[in-house]
């Protein structure tokens, strides 16, 4: 009989855990080229795949290569409304319990242009690097304090590195009698059962974003903040310096402009009104 099945095997070569985990990490992340997607995977679990095999078991997952859209139209005016009440409710009656936004951002190293005031009639050119550097940071703001917030690194945002972002938001709030509020989006990493369960072992209470409600998230508008500060028509010529100035934002700039951040970082929420 024969060996191996006749798509080289690639049936057999990721579990269930890691084909859920990389079913979910190709629906949050963008993959321009299968090669890169078997890269990923080689470094993640050290298997090899072929790019034909790959392509199989993106088929038989139910992937498509197509373009991406723009604009998710997707969201519900009516379920941002009522997370808004629901959230007024949750501040008039949480007292001293601490109520967080939490989110991930991956910033890159390669430069990201943004505006700034040029003068009519001239061109100005930014020096550019296509690096590949990424970061993958985890954050939580208390609306009490913005200028502070709880910022982690991690390898990858997955189920297990959100459970242990939890652990750190326990070493501020070490009172585990005291509940503590998170608010996120319905990313598949933030809805898994691990997280769930563990939220629950550290008395944390998870409160869910209406899907594509990134309006309702205010922790959105300090990455806007730390791209204005940190990245926008920067050049980094290592990574290193770019981590820098990453880190630099969050310790010394963010602090330094906590006065003016309330008018840029608050819940005074926008629905968000569909396209017409």
């Amino acid at each position: 009989g024969k060996l191996k099945p006749e798509n080289g095997g690639s049936d057999s070569k990721l579990s269930a855990e890691q084909t859920a985990f990389l079913i979910s990490h190709l629906s949050d992340n963008l993959f321009y080229h299968t090669r890169d997607i078997v890269a990923f995977v080689a470094r993640t679990w050290n298997i090899v795949f072929s790019i034909p095999g790959m392509n199989k078991w993106l088929h038989r997952n139910g992937f498509t290569y197509k373009k991406p859209s723009g604009v998710p139209h997707k969201f519900s005016e009516e379920k941002q409304k009522q997370f808004i009440e629901y959230y007024e409710e949750l501040k008039a009656t949480a007292g001293d319990e601490p109520v967080l936004f939490i989110d991930a951002v991956h910033p890159t190293q390669a430069t990201k242009i943004g505006y700034g005031w040029i003068r009519k009639g001239q061109r100005k050119a930014v020096k550019t690097t296509g690096s590949r550097t990424r970061l993958n940071i985890m954050g939580a703001l208390n609306l009490k304090a913005p200028e502070h917030p709880l910022i982690c690194e991690y390898k990858t945002v997955n189920e297990y590195n959100v459970s242990r972002f939890f652990n750190e938001i326990r070493k501020i709030y070490p009172d585990y009698q005291q509940k503590v509020h998170v608010i996120l989006d319905g990313a598949g990493y933030h809805r898994s059962q691990l997280v769930k369960d563990w939220a629950e072992v550290v008395n944390i209470k998870l409160h869910y974003l209406p899907p594509y409600s990134p309006n309702l998230n205010p922790i959105e508008r300090m990455w806007k903040l730390m791209n204005e500060h940190a990245r926008n028509n920067r050049y980094f010529s290592n990574s290193r310096e770019f981590r820098d100035a990453i880190s630099e934002f969050f310790s010394h700039t963010l602090p330094g402009i906590a006065g003016f951040l309330t008018s840029r970082i608050n819940d005074h929420f926008q629905v968000l009104k569909p396209a017409s």
